[in-house]
C-alpha cells in the first residue's frame, strides 16, 4: 500500500471517529474537500474547536458542581438549624405543659366554691331559658331568653350583671304569673294572618283574645287563635273574663297550661256525634221526631177528649162532640128497651169510641220497640266495619277502628236515647185513653144501673 493510500486511510478513519463528537466541523466544512490536504486541515480546525468546546463544558460542569454543592452545604446546615430549633421547640413544649398542667392545678383550687357557683349557675340558666320559652308570658315580655340563653352556654365564670339579670328574670316571672293582664301583642288568626290584638292573660294558664281562647306556640314564640273553640260554657266564662275591666268574674282556666283545652276543643259536637252513627242513627233520629210528634198530637187530643168529657159529665144531656156525650145520646134513643139491651147498646157505643182513642198508640209502641233495635242493628254494622279494619290494618293504629267502634256506640245511644222517651210519650197517652175509657164505662154503668132502677 502507497504512502499516500495510508495518509487517506488514516483521514477517512478520522473523520469517521470525530463526525459523532463534532457534528460542528462537518456542518462547517460541508463542502467537499479538494484535497488530502484541505481535509487534513479541516480535521485539525474540528478537533481544535471540539477540544475548546469540551474544555467550556468542563468549566461549567465543575462551576455547576461547586454550585451544587454550596446549595448542599446550605441545605445541610439548615436541616442541623431547624434540628436544633425543634428540640428547643419540643423542650419549650415539655416546660408549657408542666407549666400549665401547674396552673390548671393552681386555677382550679382558687376556684374552689366558684367552680361549683358555675355550674349551678349553667344549670338555673338552662332551666330557666326553657320555662322562659314554654310560658305564656313570653306573648307579652318577648325577647327574655336572650341575655339568659347567652349564661346558659357561656363558658366563663358570670359577671354580677348577669347573676342580677337571672335573678330579676326569674322574680319578673314569678310576679306576672300571679296577675291577669291586658296588653297588645300579635295573634295569628286561623287564615295564617298576623295582626295586633287586645289579649287578656290569666296568669300563666290561659289567654283571651276578643272573647276567644288562643293558644301559644313557643316555636314561634306567638299567640294562635285555635282552630275550634270549646262548648259554649266556656266560650261565655272567656267572653265574661275578656270583657269585665274589674270586680270578680269567672273564668275559665285551664291548670295544664293548654292540655286540657286541646283535649275540649277535640270533643266532637252533637252534630259531629249523630253524624258518626250514619245512616243507622239519622232513620233512629227520624223515627224519634215521628214518634214524638204523633205522641204529642195524640196527648193534646186526648187532653181536650178528656176534658170535653168532664165537662159532659156535669150535663144532662148528651153532646156529640165528645165520647161520653155520644154513649148518652145512645141512651136517650133508646129508653124504651129493657136493660140487658141497653146494656148491649152502651157497650157497642163505647166500642165505636175506642178506636178514635186509641189511634196511634199502637205506633207509637212500635216506634219505641223498633229504635233500640236499629240501635242494635247500627252496633253490628260497627263493629263489622272494626273487624274489617283490624283485618286490612292490624291493630297497630286505634284511629283506624275508631270510626266503626264510634258508629256502633252511637248508634246504641240513639237507639236507647229515641226509645226512652217514645216509651213515656206512649205510657202518658195511654194513661189519658184508659182513663177516657174508664169514664165511658163508668158512666154507662151508672146509666144501665139508672135505667134498672127506674124500670
Amino acid at each position: 500500500m502507497s504512502r499516500t493510500t495510508k495518509l487517506l486511510t488514516a483521514a477517512i478513519l478520522m473523520a469517521a471517529g470525530l463526525a459523532v463528537s463534532a457534528p460542528s466541523v462537518w456542518a462547517q466544512a460541508s463542502a467537499p474537500a479538494q484535497s488530502l490536504q484541505e481535509l487534513l486541515g479541516r480535521v485539525k480546525e474540528g478537533r481544535t474547536a471540539d477540544n475548546a468546546d469540551n474544555q467550556r463544558r468542563v468549566r461549567e460542569f465543575q462551576q455547576a458542581k461547586a454550585a451544587q454543592q454550596r446549595l448542599l452545604d446550605e441545605a445541610k446546615a439548615a436541616v442541623v438549624r431547624e434540628e436544633r430549633l425543634s428540640e428547643q421547640l419540643e423542650a419549650n413544649f415539655q416546660e408549657n405543659e408542666i407549666r400549665l398542667a401547674e396552673l390548671e392545678a393552681v386555677l382550679e383550687e382558687r376556684l374552689g366554691a366558684f367552680g361549683e357557683l358555675f355550674g349551678v349557675v349553667r344549670q338555673v340558666a338552662g332551666d330557666t331559658r326553657g320555662q322562659l320559652r314554654q310560658s305564656i308570658v313570653s306573648s307579652q315580655l318577648p325577647g327574655r331568653e336572650d341575655a339568659i340563653d347567652k349564661l346558659a352556654q357561656s363558658t366563663e365564670l358570670p359577671k354580677l350583671e348577669q347573676l342580677e339579670t337571672l335573678w330579676y328574670t326569674l322574680l319578673e316571672e314569678a310576679a306576672q304569673q300571679g296577675g291577669v293582664v291586658r296588653y297588645q301583642a300579635p295573634v295569628v288568626t286561623v287564615d295564617g294572618n298576623e295582626r295586633i290584638a287586645e289579649v287578656v292573660r290569666i296568669g300563666p294558664f290561659t289567654a283571651l283574645s276578643e272573647g276567644k281562647f288562643v293558644d301559644y306556640l313557643p316555636e314561634t314564640q306567638r299567640l294562635t287563635e285555635l282552630a275550634r273553640q270549646p262548648s259554649a260554657i266556656f266560650v261565655s266564662a272567656g267572653e265574661d273574663t275578656f270583657g269585665a275591666q274589674s270586680g270578680t268574674v269567672t273564668a275559665a282556666v285551664d291548670p295544664s297550661r293548654g292540655a286540657l283545652l286541646g283535649l275540649l276543643i277535640q270533643t266532637p259536637s252533637l252534630q259531629e256525634r249523630i253524624d258518626q252513627g250514619g245512616l243507622v242513627g239519622y232513620v233512629i233520629i227520624t223515627l224519634l221526631v215521628l214518634g214524638i210528634l204523633l205522641a204529642l198530637v195524640r196527648i193534646l187530643t186526648l187532653s181536650t177528649t178528656a176534658a170535653r168529657v168532664s165537662a159532659q159529665k156535669k150535663q144532662s144531656t148528651g153532646n156529640a162532640n165528645n165520647p161520653l156525650g155520644r154513649v148518652m145520646q145512645t141512651y136517650e134513643k133508646n129508653q124504651g128497651i129493657d136493660v140487658e139491651n141497653l146494656q148491649l147498646k152502651l157497650d157497642d157505643a163505647i166500642i165505636k169510641e175506642l178506636p178514635a182513642l186509641e189511634r196511634g198508640l199502637s205506633t207509637i209502641k212500635v216506634l219505641a220497640a223498633i229504635s233500640p233495635m236499629l240501635g242494635l242493628l247500627g252496633t253490628v254494622t260497627g263493629m263489622i266495619e272494626t273487624f274489617q279494619a283490624i283485618t286490612l290494618f292490624g291493630t297497630g293504629d286505634p284511629k283506624m277502628m275508631a270510626g266503626g267502634i264510634s258508629q256502633a256506640l252511637i248508634t246504641t245511644v240513639l237507639g236507647l236515647t229515641a226509645a226512652i222517651p217514645l216509651i213515656l210519650l206512649h205510657s202518658i197517652a195511654s194513661g189519658r185513653s184508659k182513663a177516657v175509657v174508664e169514664v165511658l164505662e163508668e158512666q154507662s154503668a151508672g146509666i144501665v144501673a139508672g135505667h134498672a132502677e127506674s124500670a
